[in-house]
This record gives structure tokens, sequence and C-alpha cells, in this order.
């Protein structure tokens, strides 16, 4: 089977793609793959990393407010879709796959126009304007949140399948993952992770907390402050006592530090609440509001409503209100128990699978 799969900009549109492109390969021995993507995204890295092949459009994101860009949009538009053609008719795909970013927008639609099989993959619990457009001319849906559901005219496309997890993931055990990084299994952990580059409001917040409680709290912590924001924390830390607290720059174990934990502080992207979900972590979320059309909070809430975590926006953020959650919930096992079983239920560990089954009725009518 010949498979382009089209996603790009963030992790979170890439890494979905890879792991669906790694089911295909496992289901499909000698499967090729093809993805496509822009020259300004982390696919440029992801993607040969893990040994695919990808080649290159032009797109530009789409303002609203009519300017100077939209001519340019438009412009780069028009050739994005000739240049995405003319990639599909060399490579001649079974179907076309589209995880996300505007990437997705020329070449699933150019795709659709052929009458090649086509599906999208939506991560987050609010749609991307790019994935409810081509919702019209796709043959299949694939979503990660019910709630996404009524955002989408055509019922009969849409498919639960969840956020394909890592497998590294998927395989972590609390217990083994608590022996392996040294943690005093007499104490509870707390993750507190804002992103590969940091959020620096999270940040701030948790400075203020080792300032104020040096030595109080009685719980671990692992405190990743993101690359690009490690040398300011530690310049705000110089001199505070710190115990119990490991701060990081990245966490690369994400599997095992994510399985430690009895509590993880953290933003809402749609790959974090599918794994912690896949692991049935507790969570206090700190959805982003950086974001196009809010959509973190959207995935936050998806899981506050069904019991999994606790939600607090930045704007209501602040040193106390947070501490004292991280003791409320710690304090609180029978809650903390309620909270991971939730988590768990919401999970879902074979959605590349799910998503496999899908390509396959596509392609060859069924198995």
């Amino acid at each position: 089977m010949k498979v382009i799969i089209a996603g790009g900009g963030t992790a979170g549109h890439i890494n979905p793609g890879i792991a669906i492109a790694k089911q295909i390969r496992k289901e499909y021995p000698g499967s090729e793959i093809l993805f496509i993507g822009t020259k300004r995204g982390m696919e440029t890295k992801l993607v040969p990393y893990e040994g695919f092949e990808i080649k290159f459009i032009r797109v530009k994101g789409f303002r609203r407010k009519i300017s100077l860009d939209t001519l340019i949009w438009l412009k780069e538009l028009f050739l994005g879709i000739c240049e995405a053609r003319k990639i599909i008719k060399q490579f001649r795909p079974d179907t076309v796959i589209g995880t996300g970013g505007y990437v997705c927008g020329p070449v699933v639609f150019v795709a659709s126009m052929m009458n090649i099989p086509t599906l999208i993959h939506e991560q987050n619990a609010f749609p991307g304007v790019t994935n409810r457009i081509l919702s019209r001319f796709v043959d299949a849906v694939a979503i990660s949140f019910r709630e996404s559901e009524r955002y989408f005219r055509s019922k009969e496309k849409l498919y639960y399948t969840g956020n394909p997890v890592r497998q590294e993931i998927l395989k972590a055990d609390k217990m083994s993952a608590r022996e392996k990084l040294g943690i005093d299994m007499k104490k509870p952990l707390v993750v507190v992770v804002g992103g590969s580059l940091g959020a620096e409001r999270i940040n701030d917040t948790i400075v203020e907390m080792l300032k104020k409680r040096s030595g109080q709290y009685s719980f671990n912590m692992i405190f990743a402050t993101g690359n690009g924001q490690y040398d300011r924390v530690m310049q705000l830390l110089q001199g505070v006592k710190t115990p119990n607290v490991d701060i990081v720059p990245y966490i690369y174990d994400a599997a095992n530090v994510y399985a430690a934990a009895d509590l993880i502080v953290c933003r809402a992207g749609a790959i974090t609440c599918s794994e912690l979900t896949a692991l049935g972590v507790p969570a206090i979320m700190i959805p982003s509001p950086n974001v196009v059309a809010n959509h973190q909070e959207y995935n936050a809430r998806a899981l506050e409503k069904n019991g999994a975590a606790v939600v607090i926006l930045e704007k209501d953020l602040s040193e106390e209100i947070l501490y004292n959650q991280i003791m409320r919930l710690l304090g609180d096992k029978k809650q903390l128990r309620k909270m991971a079983e939730n988590s768990k239920k919401s999970g879902i560990t074979n959605s590349a699978e799910k998503i496999c089954w899908i390509i396959d009725k596509l392609v060859f009518g069924g198995k």
C-alpha cells in the first residue's frame, strides 16, 4: 500500500502521523509512506529522525483580517496546490491522511478532487478551521474527543479513535518507573511540565512556591522548566533551598516520569491529554490561552467533565491557589484514586489500530 501523510507545524500534528505510519508498516509490511510538510515546521526534524521520507510544499496560515497578507496567502495556496498535485501524481498513493496544520489543506483537498480515499485526524476537542473545512471533502474524519462531534456536519463520516500514543508510554509501569528514576516510594511525586519551550507563567508560579515554602512541602517534585527557560528559572532560584525537587530543562524519559507521577501539573495539549489518560494519571491542567481558538481549554474541560482533571485558568493562577490545590488532592487519596480511574477510563490505547481499520475500509472495503 502507498500512503501519503500530510501534517506539520507542531509535534502535536506530526507525532500522530508518525504513530499511524508505524502502525501501517506493522499491518501492511512493505508499504510505501511519504510525508508532506513545510520547511518551517518541526516535521523537518521529527519525520526524518523516524526514518520516513518527506517532501515539502509552500503554504501560509490564513489571517482573517483582509490585508496584503491575504493576497500573499492566496498566491501561496495556489502554488501549494500545484506542488501537492505534482507530488500526488508522481507518488500515486492509495490513500492520503491529514493530521493537522495548514499543510493539510492543499494536500488533502487535491487528493479528494482526484478521487483518492482521504482521511483527516483531529487531535483536539475543538477542531481547527482547516479540518472543519476539509471534513466536507474527505471520506472519513477520525476524532479524539467526543466533544468535537458537534463541530462536524457529516456525522456519518466520524469515527471516534482517540489520539495515537507512543508505544513506550503504553508499556510504562508505575512501580518499575519509580525504581528506575530512584523516586522515594513513601512520598508522592508531583510532576510540573509546561512544554518543550516552557510556560513562563507556570514556571514563575512554581518559582514563587519554592521560594515561599522552601522545605515545607511533603512531596517529591520533578520540575521541567522547558529548554528556553531553564537558565532564567535557575537564576531566580539562586540561593533557594529546594529539597526533594529535581529541576530539569526537559523530560526526555516522559514515559517513566509520567507513569511514576501521582499528580501532574501541565498544559492541555491534545497529545499530553492522550498520554496521561493512557497511563491513568490525575492532572491539574492550566490550558495555554495563547493557542488558536483556545482549543487547550476545550481539551482540559473534557477531562475535567470526566473527573480526570482539575482545571485552573491561567488568568486565575497564583502560587497559593496552585499549592492549595496540589495539597488538597494529595491529601485526599480517595479522590486522587478516583481521578486516576476516570483518567484511565478516558484513555484510548489502540487509536493507531482503529485508524488503520478505517484506512483498510476506505482502500480495500474492509477486512
